[in-house]
């Protein structure tokens, strides 16, 4: 895979933390950049925001159209069939904007990497399995897609991981949120599982909180 584009916002010079925020199906980096004024972080906090876009793929669940995406899906039953091959480049790829942050002088451990939908399979992926100690995951209205064949790292084993998921939600079931949450927990982490009552979508009362997870886990 290529390199990714991307978009980047920051909150003051010289950051000392990042976020790589990653969309989901059929979006793009534009999609979650106006929530970073929304945050509540505070004055004088230098955050660099990531907002990479997905490459254009067919995606069969969608009749085959070429979309942005980070992975084809084949199916939409309960318990997805998705093309992982493509989820752990898109991952891989990712992780290279991990690579060089951390080569632009901020420590991985002040490294967030959050994704809503399909960004937040991916979100799992990487997070769990990179090689340094990660500042957090964020796993929004999502699900675990590579739950049976990760290999997660040691360096993250004890990272934070908050899961957001709307009650309401008809695109990803909120059993799935609830399924990603019980799995992480077979496997020895320790998820925060919040709910809000939506759709497929994110709520201010959220978005704080995302703030709050940035203030207490990367500042």
């Amino acid at each position: 895979m290529q390199d990714l584009e991307y978009i980047e916002v920051e909150t003051g010079s010289e950051p000392t933390a990042a976020v790589i925020w990653l969309h989901g199906l059929g979006a793009s980096g534009h999609d979650f950049e106006p929530v970073v004024p929304e945050l509540g972080l505070p004055e004088g906090a230098a955050v660099r925001f990531i907002f990479p876009h997905a490459p254009n793929i067919p995606v069969t669940i969608n009749g085959g159209v070429t979309m942005p995406a980070w992975y084809d899906i084949k199916a939409m039953d309960i318990d997805r069939v998705v093309d992982t091959d493509q989820l752990m480049e898109s991952a891989a790829a990712v992780g290279k904007l991990i690579d060089r942050e951390i080569e632009r002088g901020i420590p991985a451990e002040k490294i967030i990497i959050a994704g809503f939908s399909q960004g937040g399979a991916v979100a799992y992926e990487l997070g769990l399995t990179y090689p340094k100690r990660l500042a957090g995951i964020l796993a929004l209205s999502t699900y675990f897609a590579t739950a049976k064949t990760i290999k997660p790292s040691a360096a993250n084993a004890e990272t934070p991981i908050s899961v957001y998921h709307g009650t309401f939600d008809p695109m990803v079931p909120e059993s799935l949120g609830v399924q990603s949450v019980e799995t992480l927990k077979e496997m020895g982490y320790d998820p925060a599982y919040q709910t809000f009552p939506m759709e497929h979508s994110v709520c201010l009362e959220e978005v704080l909180d995302i703030g709050r997870f940035i203030r207490r886990h990367a500042l």
